[in-house]
């Protein structure tokens, strides 16, 4: 890995919302992912009124962490299990990214998690059971209905990328952010 970089931009929330939020969209997306990889307690459904929730913050920081890769990775070819490994190592990298997110929170706002939820090896959601991090779990972006790859991409200049073929993309973007100044 060559090179992390912290990118951060802070919006007004209702700016934000009417432009990139879309929950019944977004939340049929993270749905169908689930019942294809497993349910997790950080996607949808909720309840709550996700619209409320929005709403009920005016400011919102953007938080996302691009991991540039060296030329040596990007030439590598993958075999479908080490790339796998590979991702699965820079997907528990966002447990400690997420701290920055954590060390901003207060009691007038609330983080919002870089994708979904890795805190523990299997969400007890796939059992019915509460979760057993709560202190820790935060919702997504995305599964709150945000549309991640247009933030990305009118905030900061950059698409977000996957892994094909063998080959890693030539960087990955975790986004997670912060709504706050609570109304």
């Amino acid at each position: 890995m060559s090179e992390i970089k912290k990118l951060t931009a802070d919006v007004d929330v209702g700016e934000y919302f009417e432009k990139y939020v879309d929950f019944e969209k977004f939340s049929k997306l993270c749905i169908e992912e689930q019942e294809e990889l497993g349910y997790n307690w950080n996607y949808p459904p909720f309840d709550f009124d996700v619209e409320e929730l929005w709403k009920s913050y005016n400011k919102l920081k953007i938080i996302a962490f691009k991991i540039d890769f060296s030329k040596e990775e990007l030439d590598h070819t993958f075999e479908e299990k080490e790339l796998e490994f590979v991702l699965k190592r820079f997907e528990r990298i966002k447990g400690r990214l997420m701290n920055d997110v954590y060390m901003l929170e207060n009691e007038d706002s609330m983080g919002l998690y870089m994708g979904k939820c890795n805190l523990c090896m299997r969400c007890t959601r796939e059992f019915g059971m509460p979760c057993k991090m709560p202190v820790k779990m935060r919702y997504a972006f995305e599964g709150l209905g945000a549309d991640v790859d247009k933030t990305i991409e009118d905030l900061f200049g950059y698409k977000i990328l996957y892994a094909h073929n063998g080959k890693l993309p030539e960087y990955l973007i975790f986004v997670g952010g912060l709504l706050y100044d609570k109304k």
